[in-house]
Formats: C-alpha cells, sequence, structure tokens
C-alpha cells in the first residue's frame, strides 16, 4: 500500500490525513486536527503528525498535497493570518523527508477530487450533457466566493486557481442596487466585490440590509443577531429563521440564491464548462433545495441570446464535507502517477 499525505492549511486549524492507496480507490488510515497558531512552522506540525503515524504502526508518505488558504506561485505561499514564513515546496519536501509535495490553493485543489467522487458525496442541482474532454468549473460560496477552473490536459486535470469572487459585483434589478449602495456605505468602501454579496457571509449581509431598511427600530427577532458581530452565526440563524417560515429571512434568501445564480451563469459564460459545473463550500448542502429552485436557476440561465450556451451545462453540488482533504489525496496520488 502507497502512503500519501493531505493537509488542508488554514489560518484557524490545520487537518492532516494520511491516506492508503488500495486498488483505484483511496482508504484515509489516520487523520488529526492542529490549531495552526499554535506552530511557529509548517514543517515541525508536520514531522510531528508523521511520528504519530509511525508511532500507531503506519509508514512513511511518498508523496503529500498540501492545500493552502492563498494564492500558490512558483511551488510558494504565504499564509496571511500566520506568522509563519512563506511556504516552499522543495523546503518542506527537504525538511518532511517526502519525495514529492505540492502546495495548492485550497479551492483549486477540489478540482483534483471531481474525477473521484461517488455518488455520495454529490447532489444533483441540474440536470445536462457534460461534454468529454471540455473545462470544468468549480464554484463555493462559503466564508467568501471561491472559483476554480478545471482544464482537461493529458488525461489529466489541470487546476487552475482564480479571484473570481473579488470581481464587481453588478446588481440587476433596483432592490440589489440599494443593497449594494447600502453595503458600500455599510463597509466603507467605493467597490463592492462578487463576495460580499454571493457567499455564506454575503446571505447574512442580505439580511442585515433588509433588517436596516425594515425594521430600523430593532423589532425583529433577527435584529439583535445582526449586532451580535463576528461571534454570532447570522448566515446561519437567516437559513433558520428561513426555514421555519420567517417571510424577512425567506426575502433575504430569495434574493441570495438570485444574486448566486446570475453570478454562476456569468462565470459560466467566461469561462464555458461544458464539462460541467461543481457547487461547493458551506452552502452547496445547506442551501440544496433553494438551488435547485427557479429562483437559483432561472437567473443562472438569464444570459439573453448566450442563454443557449447554458442550457446544456449540468450544475451538482458537492455535499461531503471533507471534500477537500481527499481532494488534496487525489492529487498526492497523481504526482505518483495515479490517476
Amino acid at each position: 500500500m502507497t502512503l500519501l499525505l493531505a493537509g488542508d492549511i488554514g489560518g484557524t486549524k490545520t487537518l492532516l490525513s494520511l491516506y492508503g492507496t488500495r486498488g483505484s480507490g483511496l482508504e484515509p488510515l489516520r487523520e488529526t486536527r492542529f490549531v495552526s497558531a499554535e506552530w511557529t512552522d509548517l514543517a515541525l506540525m508536520v514531522r510531528e503528525f508523521l511520528a504519530q503515524s509511525r508511532a500507531a504502526g503506519l509508514g512513511h508518505p511518498e508523496a503529500a498535497c498540501l492545500a493552502v488558504a492563498g494564492p500558490v506561485v512558483g511551488g510558494q505561499a504565504r499564509l496571511t493570518n500566520l506568522p509563519w514564513g512563506p511556504l516552499v515546496e522543495t523546503a518542506l519536501e527537504e525538511a518532511c523527508a517526502i519525495p514529492r509535495l505540492d502546495l495548492v490553493n485550497d479551492f483549486a485543489v477540489l478540482v483534483y477530487g471531481l474525477p473521484h467522487l461517488e455518488a455520495a458525496q454529490l447532489a444533483e442541482v441540474r440536470a445536462g450533457s457534460p461534454a468529454q474532454g471540455e473545462p470544468l468549473l468549480v464554484l463555493g460560496a462559503g466564508t467568501g466566493l471561491g472559483v476554480a477552473i478545471g482544464v482537461p490536459s493529458g488525461g489529466e486535470l489541470l487546476a487552475l486557481a482564480t479571484e473570481g469572487g473579488h470581481g464587481t459585483f453588478a446588481p440587476r434589478t433596483e432592490e440589489e442596487w440599494r443593497l449594494s449602495q447600502w453595503l458600500k456605505a455599510d463597509l466603507g468602501t467605493e467597490r463592492l466585490s462578487i463576495e460580499r454579496v454571493v457567499s455564506g457571509t454575503g446571505l447574512g449581509a442580505v439580511a442585515r440590509w433588509l433588517l436596516a431598511e425594515r425594521h430600523p427600530e430593532g423589532d425583529h427577532p433577527l435584529c439583535p443577531l445582526a449586532r451580535g458581530g463576528e461571534s454570532v452565526d447570522l448566515p446561519a440563524a437567516v437559513a433558520a429563521a428561513a426555514a421555519a417560515g420567517d417571510g424577512l429571512a425567506m426575502e433575504a434568501r430569495q434574493l441570495w440564491l438570485g444574486a448566486y445564480g446570475s453570478v454562476a451563469g456569468d462565470l459560466a459564460l467566461t469561462t464555458l464548462p461544458r464539462g460541467g459545473i461543481w457547487l461547493a463550500g458551506g452552502t452547496a448542502g445547506s442551501q440544496l433545495e433553494g438551488l435547485r429552485s427557479p429562483a437559483f436557476l432561472e437567473p443562472f440561465l438569464a444570459k439573453g441570446r448566450l442563454g443557449v450556451q447554458l442550457e446544456p451545462i449540468p450544475v451538482q453540488a458537492i455535499i461531503d464535507p471533507a471534500v477537500g482533504v481527499f481532494s488534496a489525496a487525489c492529487r498526492a496520488r497523481m504526482l505518483l502517477g495515479g490517476g
């Protein structure tokens, strides 16, 4: 059995997993969650994990893929929320005695897992006819909006990280215009990026605008939560209130779904992902019913003369919360020549 190291490296927590190859599949053998700030260097953390794995009777990995929250350029990355120095592939290979190690953006890494996802990890949003050998698109509305492209190359997928979520938000309706103007004033910025609206966080922002416009006296049950600061998960509270039938929360969810659908359609026109679109991030599973509804799908297709280009493209949701580490393991296997 070949051993592989997969990691999801974030500013708050780091998840390291040891996988083994079993036929054409991958078997998770051991996993540890670390508090990132408790370590002065990533290599020290990895070596500790590998030492613990050896003590548990497991061997040493032959390849590794570490997904990092930030851009990777020339085999180097830097996490802005940690005082670590730059992460360098060659230095990590040497320090951890791993022959092949790849640093990949933590959203782009999902591309490598797509061909290996099983039915239980997915849920259909929109049926279609995927074209073989054509590009793929992965979108993830979570804390921000992740956007990555998968390009078939030499029988494999090449993952292209993008910053598409930081494009400028373009209001489609008078309601979205009022929302954008309020958010710019609230954030103190002259420009509003897409992910300020189209993300899990954005659902909370939409609700805050509606509360400010409709309930300036603070007489709605969500008002105290909207003033609760970062410690309150307002998007989750809005989703729960919408599921319970609260009118304002339902309106916030509909507006959010419409913006998400429109942005997904715009990005699909930009990339023409005839191989399919995958929706990831925390909202993929929690908002599945809404993503399957006209609130999302109609704006997705409403692209005038070009809407016909999007008709055949299938859309699926990735509902497995561990897909990031799994995808990193898939990439590590690719480094050894495995598909």
